[in-house]
């Protein structure tokens, strides 16, 4: 052996890497994403963390997209269901378990995206949707529990999405002078309505919009059948 040269050291005595799992690479993507942005979650960068070739990571995810489901179902699992057997107002409970669940969903918008086009079926998921369906079932009739499940969480999901991509967008701010601006130049001669209303059109507080968002839709749900055909 050359003096000063380290000796090769045999594969035999390299310790053994983890066997590969779903668990595993979704875990390994969710340490990635709080370290470094979902934008960096990415195949390649999984593959170097885990100390395998990205082909090996499609043998238990697909792609991206369904990574993406389990990320977010990952996350899902840990809200708190107290909501669904705590004592009090079913409708408040509710909303609660909702503004638990769009909170999770803004922390991370990325992920938020994704909740719209890629649905998870998860136990994370699941879990949520059972409580909101038992919650539900105190004050909806049975038969529109399905739908309206399915409509507030549409709804909690697109606006989660909207308020989290705009606080961490470049310029959101100026966004939103120049939609104030523009709102306060209208005239009556052009824009009569919306003259009318001026900066009411920007009122409230994004917990107030949401909340009365939901009484918008659950009030409707409980007073709208559901179509025979």
């Amino acid at each position: 052996m050359t003096p000063g040269k380290a000796a090769p050291i045999s594969r035999r005595d390299r310790p053994a890497k983890p066997a590969l799992s779903r668990e595993g690479i979704v875990g390994t993507a969710l340490e990635i994403m709080r370290a470094e942005g979902l934008d960096r979650v990415t195949m390649r960068r999984l593959a170097q963390e885990l100390d395998t070739g990205p082909a090996s990571l499609y043998v238990y995810v697909s792609n991206t997209a369904e990574l993406r489901a389990y990320m977010l179902d990952d996350l899902l699992a840990g809200l708190d269901l107290g909501p669904v057997t705590a004592p009090g107002d079913w409708r408040e409970r509710l909303f609660t378990l909702l503004w638990s669940y769009g909170r999770a969903l803004m922390e991370y918008p990325g992920l938020a995206q994704s909740a719209l086009v890629t649905r998870p079926a998860g136990p994370g998921y699941l879990r949520l949707v059972d409580g909101l369906l038992a919650l539900l079932a105190e004050g909806v009739p049975a038969e529109r529990t399905a739908w309206a499940v399915d409509l507030l969480l549409h709804f909690a999901t697109s606006t989660a999405t909207e308020q989290g991509t705009r606080s961490v967008a470049d310029g959101a701010e100026q966004e939103e002078s120049d939609a104030a601006n523009a709102i306060l130049s209208a005239t009556p001669d052009t824009y009569p309505h919306i003259a009318a209303l001026g900066m009411d059109l920007l009122s409230g507080t994004g917990t107030g919009r949401l909340t009365w968002g939901f009484d918008v839709l659950l009030n409707g749900i409980i007073h709208t059948p559901r179509p025979s055909a």
